[in-house]
């Protein structure tokens, strides 16, 4: 009896101890993300442009602003448009890196360069409910 106890025991704690990973990291990058990554890309590229201008204004000023801002804007909107092209082709297909992680270099290792998963939004759009529900 006490080692059928026991047994039950160590079968329900086993039970719940699960060593496996039910929704690795990869599994948010899938088909439907990289096809709606591909659309917002291919819509919303052109607002790389007053994004760097205006980062470029904040950090060096309103000559480099006029100048470089808006050779690199320019620059980083097409990049970002022609991966959406790219993504929006291949969606269906893991093409980078035998994944659907986004062709475009990430932002989170550079300084002042890379990419956002997504393009910038423009103005003062706020995520937190701030107000009052009624």
């Amino acid at each position: 009896m006490k080692k059928l106890i026991i047994a039950a025991l160590f079968l329900g704690i086993a039970g719940l101890c699960r060593a496996d990973i039910h929704d690795p990291p990869s599994n948010q990058q899938g088909p439907t993300r990289k096809l709606g990554r591909a659309v917002s890309n291919i819509l919303f590229g052109w607002s790389e442009l007053p994004v760097t201008i205006a980062t470029v204004n904040e950090r060096e000023g309103n000559s480099a602003a006029a100048g470089y801002g808006v050779v690199r804007g320019v620059g980083r909107s097409v990049m970002r448009m022609q991966a959406g092209v790219f993504e929006l082709l291949t969606w269906p297909i893991p093409a980078v890196r035998g994944s659907y992680f986004p062709v475009l270099e990430s932002d989170v290792h550079w300084i002042h360069s890379g990419y956002k998963e997504f393009p910038p939004e423009l103005g003062n759009e706020s995520k937190y409910p701030y107000v009052r529900h009624r």
